[in-house]
């Protein structure tokens, strides 16, 4: 039987820029009203693309679940958005998460685009 290794897919839709920024997260909640306070999370956000981020936290957060952002590109670009945490890897002292934005208004995914040209101009 002969195994043949396959090329690895990329499946995202846009592509992942390297982004320096901290957030603090004050509380997640979930659609059914299920809100959890006082979590104090403090985050490293990675990577941004038009569609979510790339974080990592000492903190424990549970998939599923939403929360409020303040993303600042720099260049007074910056925008609101909530956040949904969709993917976790835990390691032993940080843990890695994927996230998304939900309804993020085309004209403001259009900011990360402007960050992307101002990132290839730097390059």
């Amino acid at each position: 039987m002969v195994f043949m290794m396959q090329e690895k897919v990329e499946r995202r839709r846009y592509k992942r820029l390297p982004i320096d920024l901290r957030l603090e997260v004050d509380e997640i909640f979930k659609q059914d009203y299920v809100v959890l306070k006082d979590i104090n999370a403090s985050v490293y956000v990675f990577d941004i693309s038009k569609s979510g981020i790339g974080f990592l936290s000492e903190s424990e957060l549970p998939i599923g679940y939403y929360f409020r952002a303040f993303i600042n590109l720099g260049e007074g670009d910056f925008f609101r958005v909530v956040i949904r945490i969709v993917r976790a890897l835990p390691s032993e002292h940080r843990n890695v998460y994927g996230a998304e934005f939900v309804g993020l208004a085309p004209f403001l995914a259009d900011k990360v685009d402007k960050y992307e040209k101002k990132l290839n101009k730097l390059a």
